[in-house]
């Protein structure tokens, strides 16, 4: 082989080097929070026809973290059903619900939750879904609960989750009078 086409040869096999690893990189990031690669190619200079690297191989190619993050919110708008204070007969099923907005920049998606914080669960799962929303919007949260059988002021407090588990944003609850 001759001077040159080896020159070319060992050109291009640097470049397909570097591609092939930043094309690795990107397909390694799926989603929030992931780091995205950040590729710095030295200069080149052109030398029988071909870019020929003006520093080491190993130093051509860095990693740069980028993290992309969103922030959770979740902000009570209104009671759109039994409003605090409202009176209930002992084990009566209260239909609760809420207009919340999503106030953040994250999307809430299948893996956000909406779990009990304090009180009473009132008849209703501990834990449960969250409604899906996009960043920006408003949704309602409906959780059926039924009334106990002893009279007296009841309150249940529930708190949303983040898909890694740490609560965010106000509390939502429904207060209600038993009566005898």
């Amino acid at each position: 082989m001759d001077t040159d086409r080896v020159k070319r040869v060992s050109s291009v096999s640097i470049f397909l080097l570097l591609a092939s690893v930043l094309v690795a990189g990107l397909s390694a990031c799926n989603g929030q929070g992931d780091a995205l690669p950040t590729a710095f190619l030295a200069p080149t200079r052109v030398a029988y026809g071909v870019p020929q690297a003006t520093v080491p191989l190993a130093t051509q190619f860095q990693y740069l973290p980028t993290v992309f993050t969103c922030s959770d919110q979740l902000s009570f708008v209104e009671d759109l059903t039994i409003p605090d204070g409202s009176q209930a007969a002992p084990g009566e099923t209260l239909d609760k619900q809420w207009l919340v907005g999503n106030s953040g920049t994250c999307d809430w998606d299948s893996r956000y939750r909406l779990r009990l914080n304090g009180g009473d669960a009132l008849g209703a799962p501990i834990e449960q879904a969250l409604y899906p929303a996009r960043a920006g919007s408003q949704a309602v949260i409906r959780i059926a609960f039924i009334a106990p059988a002893t009279p007296g002021r009841y309150r249940s407090a529930w708190q949303a989750y983040d898909s890694r588990g740490f609560p965010f944003g106000d509390l939502i609850f429904i207060e209600v009078v038993v009566l005898p």
